[in-house]
């Protein structure tokens, strides 16, 4: 016997979605045309059908009118497909015999006139009452989750995000390219509003890390491949040799004194290039690991092999060793956490303000090593040229908010810009200017803080500085800089000479922010940032599941903003682990196999390399786990031999002619 043809019945639903729809959409009418459709059974309008009494409605008339199909013409998808798809399997059907209409963004919101506005919410619920008659009965696969975590990023966003992961039990590899984590948080004096010391609330969770049972820490080291997908992910680590052993060394530093280099000599990059150091160095005094390095740039046996090797000798441990190599190694991970940071600006593309010129003019982070007590002058503010300065001047927005750089604000310049004068003129006593463009001091007793500055006696100009030089008109200025400056408050130019110029520079992405893009397969906004699935309802989700964001790698932020994103990514990792699995949507695409030829053409098409070539059976295969139903190789099939769930060809040609059978 055949089998019986299933009766089709369509419920449909119309939501107001307050005003957003019903305000330039006849509701009423869409819900009324609708119910004169073939098959349709039940067509009902709801002010907000996504509420519990709305989904109600579905769930009962499933059962009370033996519904088969659901359409529900609403807002987007990616807001509450899953809210109707449950609604749909909570009434005993197939949550994919379900569809919903976007008459939200794709209608209300983008027209004036209502009456067309109307008829293009008819005709897209015409198409989707065509279109959910083809559709077929399809499950959510689950695949096992690795419990383990990868951390990429050394910061205080990585080093947090380790240790809420770790402190849950959970096995975490933390990955920081630099020869220690810290970031730039190690290079501060003080953090703002409170002036906490910025040692004292980092060294110890960096010391925490470097203990930690649950933390694997791989320092001077880079992700240099990934694969696999969301649970099970195969992550290639490239270690660089520091030709140090790290087992071996405890940070005694008796290498660094005997190398042949008596003095110091090669720039600091941690103090910014103000102190010096030897190709053979331990970063900073509370490193993690306080292991040394050494620089191949530097040393004159890794460049030349002549040298006396009195680091080898001095060590007893033998822990030098020079026959180091990169080394590669493989983990396997169910979930990923980038916090790769920020880059500071690089203030000579403002040549206006002398930076590279003007000895004299330095960067926010060259100060805070200044004013820092481990820093190359003991916290003590010297000039290049040897003198205490007397007069001060910091210029905001440096890079920040400029059509020629960035056009964004970095957020927390005005904040540590405030903080800098503080300090500077707490350690050298010296008369501070700063030069804003606006004041934003959004943040928790950021507004005090500024209050405090007042008091304190800095001058605040309000305007953009034109430029800095050394342009003096009397003896009295000699040996200083001058900042030309419009003064928007008194409404005139001014011409303020100062003995050092302190520039605020904003916020930007690493240089590399392209290729960790394509490495982690993820995406950059317009400004470069990694971009978050969703501003509001996924901030530190990414499009590629399993792998999310944290810190200023996903946009400029505060250290307690910083902090707070961390702890809310490693929840989202730990949320994925605990499940134990994960559910793949089925919209994947498939091969038929008797149809496939075996032209290869799909395999390079793949951006999620989810396509393989299985040689002994001459045919393309799927890997379901990878594919996200993106549905380019369905389109790029010579032999029309790949097809893709809830998008095959029957569903889109009736959308098709629902959608114009009106027209």
């Amino acid at each position: 016997m055949s089998k019986p043809v299933e009766e089709i019945r369509i419920g449909v639903y119309v939501c107001h979605c307050g005003t957003n729809i019903a305000g330039m959409v006849d509701v009423k009418n869409v819900a009324d045309f609708a119910s004169r459709l073939p098959g349709v059974t039940v067509s009902r309008e709801y002010k907000y059908m996504c509420s519990d009494p709305g989904q109600e409605l579905i769930r009962q008339d499933i059962k009370e009118h033996r519904l088969n199909r659901i359409v529900v013409a609403s807002c987007s998808p990616l807001l509450h497909e899953e809210t109707f798809r449950a609604a749909t399997a909570k009434g005993g059907l197939n949550p994919f015999f379900f569809h919903l209409v976007n008459i939200r963004e794709h209608d209300s919101w983008v027209h004036e006139n209502r009456q067309d506005a109307t008829a293009k919410a008819n005709a897209l619920v015409h198409a989707a009452v065509e279109r959910v008659r083809s559709h077929k009965a399809l499950t959510k696969k689950q695949v096992p989750v690795n419990p383990a975590v990868l951390v990429v990023g050394g910061g205080i966003a990585g080093i947090h995000a380790a240790l809420t992961l770790a402190n849950a039990g959970k096995k975490v590899y933390l990955v920081e390219r630099e020869p220690t984590i810290g970031g730039h948080m190690a290079k501060f004096d003080k953090t703002f509003p409170t002036l906490d010391c910025a040692a004292c609330i980092l060294t110890p969770k960096m010391s925490s890390v470097k203990s930690h049972k649950n933390i694997t820490l791989w320092s001077y080291s880079e992700v240099s491949r990934i694969e696999g997908y969301v649970g099970n992910f195969e992550v290639t680590v490239r270690r660089q040799p520091r030709y140090v052993r790290e087992d071996l060394c405890v940070g005694c530093m008796e290498c660094i004194d005997a190398c042949v280099f008596k003095e110091a000599k090669f720039p600091n990059e941690f103090d910014e290039g103000l102190g010096k150091r030897k190709p053979i160095y331990v970063p900073f005094p509370q490193a993690t690991p306080k292991v040394a390095v050494i620089d191949p740039d530097r040393c004159l046996n890794v460049k030349t092999g002549k040298c006396k090797k009195s680091c080898v000798a001095s060590c007893d441990r033998g822990a030098i060793d020079f026959t180091q190599k990169p080394e590669d190694r493989q983990i396997k991970v169910g979930a990923v956490v980038v916090a790769t940071g920020f880059k500071a600006f690089d203030a000579k593309r403002s040549p206006q303000y002398g930076y590279g010129v003007y000895p004299n003019v330095y960067t926010s982070l060259e100060v805070e090593r200044l004013v820092n007590a481990s820093g190359p002058t003991s916290g003590e503010v010297v000039l290049r040229d040897g003198r205490h300065p007397k007069t001060v001047g910091i210029i905001h927005c440096v890079g920040s908010r400029e059509e020629h750089t960035n056009r964004w604000c970095s957020r927390v310049c005005c904040m540590y810009s405030l903080k800098l004068a503080h300090l500077v003129k707490e350690h050298s006593g010296a008369e501070v200017f700063n030069f804003y463009i606006d004041m934003r001091t959004p943040g928790k007793s950021f507004e005090e803080f500024y209050q405090k500055l007042l008091k304190e006696g800095v001058h605040f100009v309000r305007g953009k500085v034109a430029e800095v030089n050394d342009w003096v008109l009397d003896p009295s200025e000699q040996g200083k800089l001058v900042i030309r400056v419009e003064d928007t408050l008194l409404g005139t130019v001014r011409r303020i000479p100062v003995d050092m110029v302190v520039l605020g520079v904003g916020l930007e992405p690493h240089a590399d922010a392209q290729e960790v893009r394509r490495l982690f397969n993820i995406s950059c906004g317009t400004e470069g940032f990694f971009l978050e699935r969703h501003p509001k309802l996924a901030p530190v989700n990414t499009f590629t599941d399993g792998i999310f964001l944290a810190g200023c790698c996903q946009g400029p932020k505060d250290i307690p903003d910083t902090v707070a994103q961390a702890g809310a990514a490693a929840a989202e990792a730990l949320a994925l682990i605990d499940s134990g699995h994960v559910e793949l949507e089925p919209n994947t695409a498939y091969i038929v196999e008797e149809e496939c030829s075996g032209c290869k053409s799909c395999v390079p098409l793949c951006p999620y390399k989810a396509i393989s070539y299985v040689e002994d059976k001459k045919k393309a295969v799927i890997n379901e786990a990878l594919c996200k139903g993106c549905g380019t190789c369905v389109g790029a099939c010579p032999s029309s031999s790949i097809k893709q769930n809830l998008f095959e060809d029957e569903q889109v040609f009736s959308e098709i002619r629902g959608v114009l059978a009106d027209v």
